[in-house]
């Protein structure tokens, strides 16, 4: 069996929205992704696909916000407390506010199945979740697109595609 597609999970934190505390997070998040756009033109003469799913923020479905945003040290987060009352729980009130009712963490899984399904070929090079729209999907477009016309001006082309 030869490997023809990998497929990365991001988050629309790289581009999108970023409440505060979430810091590491989001790093490794943004650098993941990096790291997904860089091996996709690595692996396209391979006749290897990427595809990049990128979910917004989901509030319910997922313990994804149980811990994050919250230092394990108490003291540090005492002394947090102290500087900006109260806002990890407003980030994620105002979070919640924003999801759809319907908004659930298996539209992540339900769309890499869908991707995963598709033939070789046709499966997207990324593709955002994000019933919130923090605004990522758009920074996403045009970064995306940057990079397409920068391969293509460098005689590239030809890695932006299997």
């Amino acid at each position: 069996m030869t490997l023809e597609l990998v497929v990365w999970v991001s988050s629309s934190s790289v581009k999108g929205g970023t409440p505060p505390y979430l810091g590491p997070y989001f790093a490794a998040k943004a650098g993941m992704d990096s790291l997904a756009v860089s091996y996709a033109a690595e692996l396209a003469r391979w006749g290897v696909e990427t595809s990049i799913v990128v979910p917004g923020s989901f509030t319910s479905g997922t313990n994804h916000f149980a811990h994050s945003g919250r230092p394990e040290d108490t003291d540090v987060d005492a002394a947090y407390e102290t500087k900006y009352p109260g806002l990890v729980d407003q980030v994620a009130k105002k979070l919640a506010d924003l999801a759809p009712a319907d908004a659930d963490a298996s539209m992540v899984s339900d769309e890499i199945a869908r991707i995963v399904a598709l033939p070789a070929g046709r499966r997207p090079y990324r593709v955002h979740i994000d019933p919130a729209d923090d605004g990522s999907e758009e920074v996403s477009d045009v970064a995306d697109r940057v990079r397409s016309e920068f391969l293509t001006r460098v005689g590239l082309a030809d890695l932006l595609t299997v």
